[in-house]
């Protein structure tokens, strides 16, 4: 998926070791005609308008194979490291999301998001390969086909970015599993393109709300807003989210109490006990 990235896309694209399917989300600056000029081998998809997330979902239908790593125009799979995970992936045949850990730039640190999953308290069921999560990074991400397209990929409503959470909940939902796995490793150099921290961190505000209103009980969906409502960004997320929210509604769904439970695990609170039961 990029979108106005020629450049970082032209550099990038060597470096991955697996077929290629570019999805272009209305680039104006001549991305796909320079792309088919130098790797005609890609298969690229231009869009009409820009999808976001959602692009990533034309993608994986598109390239037909059991397994579709994702890669932004600034990341790329370590050498040898997505066959790797690939075997990983046969060998855990619940595991509908891998995600390798991402390091970042020249100096390779590591995505602080990937300390945190190796961190799960959600902790490392026997079926999975690693700590199980429920979120991910997409640019850091094989999924299982069959089950991302099942869940309806990722959201045209939410976007990008923070369009992992909702995919996260229903693939869980589901009984699918997704987990950190450090052994394989995805490079990302963020782009200098990249929306300014304050931008980004709205956007991030946004999707975390519509996926609120979509999938999470009334009282967490006033907690994610009280939130919002604390920090500048948060409330310009707030404020981008209001147009969408007729459609994040007519998406509603409830999650299974055991995905509940995780996600109060995941925010520090305690599981909530079973009725009947009191807590000595």
């Amino acid at each position: 998926m990029s979108r106005d990235r020629r450049d970082e896309l032209l550099a990038t694209l060597p470096r991955h070791e697996a077929p290629v399917v570019l999805v272009d989300n209305a680039s104006t600056d001549g991305t796909v005609e320079a792309v088919r000029a130098a790797h005609p081998a890609v298969a690229v998809l231009p869009q009409r308008r820009n999808l976001g997330a959602a692009a990533r979902t034309v993608g994986v239908a598109a390239a037909g194979t059991p397994f579709v790593a994702f890669a932004d125009d600034d990341s790329w799979w370590a050498p040898g490291d997505l066959a790797r995970a690939v075997r990983i992936m046969r060998a855990h045949p619940r595991l509908a999301v891998l995600n390798a850990r991402v390091l970042v730039g020249p100096e390779e640190r590591l995505d602080p998001v990937c300390a945190e999953m190796a961190r799960s308290p959600l902790g490392t069921p026997g079926d999975l390969p690693g700590p199980a999560l429920l979120g991910f990074i997409a640019c850091g991400a094989l999924v299982r086909a069959d089950a991302f397209l099942a869940a309806g990929g990722f959201d045209p409503v939410v976007r990008f970015p923070g369009e992992e959470e909702r995919l996260a909940l229903d693939l869980a939902a589901a009984g699918w599993g997704l987990a950190y796995v450090d052994s394989v490793t995805v490079h990302h150099h963020p782009s200098p393109r990249r929306h300014a921290p304050a931008e980004r961190q709205a956007a991030v505000w946004r999707s975390r709300l519509l996926t609120a209103a979509m999938r999470l009980p009334p009282p967490d969906v006033v907690r994610a807003v009280t939130e919002a409502a604390r920090t500048g960004p948060g409330r310009t997320g707030l404020g981008r989210a209001l147009p969408d929210l007729p459609a994040a509604v007519r998406r509603r769904r409830s999650l299974p109490p055991r995905v509940l439970d995780d996600l109060r695990v995941l925010a520090g609170r305690p599981r909530r006990q079973p009725a009947g039961r009191v807590r000595r």
